[in-house]
């Protein structure tokens, strides 16, 4: 066997990618990008490391990323640089025709992974039971192909955190209940900030397989599943106070996965891209904390050196899971190409395909 069908059958980076210099890869990257020009499209999350999102032909959150894949018909290959869900739903939305890769299989997300399809369809047997069919199911877009399928197969849609409000008061024209997963604190922040109180949600644990934090169920409205951001979940009401202590008339601005107290505690709560416009429309001088992931927090405070910018919790680290996605594993993916080895492609199966973009479509239509 050669040396280039050896490369091939390699699935895994080889260790000589983590020994080159920063520069050497960087200047890899550029030529595979040269040579493939238009072939190739590089969307990369904003949480992404900065080694990595230069290379990114466009940057944005999981499903503008997918969009901007999905209109891209000149591009063959897709290699995406963010978690698992995200190169999914590229996959999803894309032409049968268009390749789409994952630089790092490790690169998953710890919210997503808190629902498995097989924990949801013995939830919803057991709500249909209590509940009836008075519930319209409603997905996070940061959740796998097989449960955004579950929804579209029974009615529902997907969110993202900027169409949160809309598509759940979607849901309520639909049915009078809404089971929302997997993260409960976007569904709770979501559903008080259009009135449902505190009292008339509930939280379904799918390791207890119960319903919890409700005395009357029959006043519920919003099911919430116990899932959450292990990023997000980390900001904390004293962390605000703190830093209001320490700098008082500073703005706090936090994104909607992080707990009901905390975006009750801060001045502003929005999705990724709220955050990136308030900071950028923001006058110079003045002071943020904010509340979502480092990587983004540091790049939003280079690109904008007329305000003081720091992270609401000074000692959190960058998403895990994102930061997998490396520059040897994005040098690898891309010259495994170039040789003919397609790595960590990301193929959905086309029934749990064509059920997701029932979802994705539905809000597609209305957001």
């Amino acid at each position: 066997m050669n040396v280039l069908e050896q490369l091939k059958r390699l699935d895994e980076m080889p260790e000589w990618y983590k020994t080159m210099e920063r520069s050497e890869l960087e200047a890899r990257a550029r030529a595979v990008k040269e040579r493939f020009g238009r072939r190739l499209f590089i969307p990369g999350h904003h949480y992404q490391k900065d080694e990595v999102i230069q290379f990114a032909d466009a940057t944005g959150d999981s499903l503008q990323l997918a969009q901007l894949a999905a209109k891209n018909n000149e591009a063959e290959y897709i290699v995406f640089c963010g978690v698992h869900f995200m190169a999914e739903t590229a996959d999803i939305l894309t032409s049968d025709d268009q390749t789409v890769m994952l630089p790092d299989l490790r690169a998953g997300c710890s919210m997503a992974d808190m629902a498995d399809i097989f924990q949801v369809e013995r939830a919803w047997a057991a709500l249909m039971e209590r509940f009836g069919e008075t519930i319209v199911p409603l997905v996070y877009v940061n959740s796998t192909a097989a449960i955004k399928a579950f929804v579209g197969r029974h009615g529902g849609a997907t969110v993202t955190s900027s169409n949160a409000k809309k598509m759940m008061a979607w849901a309520f024209s639909q049915k009078e209940r809404i089971f929302f997963l997997p993260d409960q604190h976007l569904g709770r922040n979501t559903a008080y900030a259009l009135g449902i109180r505190l009292d008339e949600m509930a939280v379904w644990d799918p390791h207890e397989e119960a319903l919890q934090g409700a005395d009357d169920l029959d006043k519920v409205k919003v099911i919430l599943w116990k899932g959450h951001c292990s990023v997000h979940e980390n900001f904390t009401v004293r962390q605000i106070e703190h830093i209001r202590r320490m700098k008082p008339g500073i703005h706090v601005i936090v994104h909607p996965e992080c707990s009901w107290e905390v975006v009750q505690q801060a001045d502003y709560a929005g999705s990724t891209k709220y955050i990136i416009e308030t900071i950028r429309n923001a006058p110079p001088g003045t002071q943020w904390a904010i509340g979502t992931e480092m990587n983004l927090v540091n790049r939003l405070k280079h690109e904008h050196p007329d305000k003081e910018i720091v992270s609401l919790n000074p000692y959190m680290c960058p998403c895990l899971t994102m930061n997998r996605i490396d520059l040897p594993h994005f040098v690898w993916a891309l010259e495994s190409l170039e040789r003919g080895a397609i790595v960590n492609r990301i193929t959905v199966p086309k029934d749990i395909a064509a059920e997701a973009k029932e979802a994705l479509d539905r809000m597609l239509s209305l957001a």
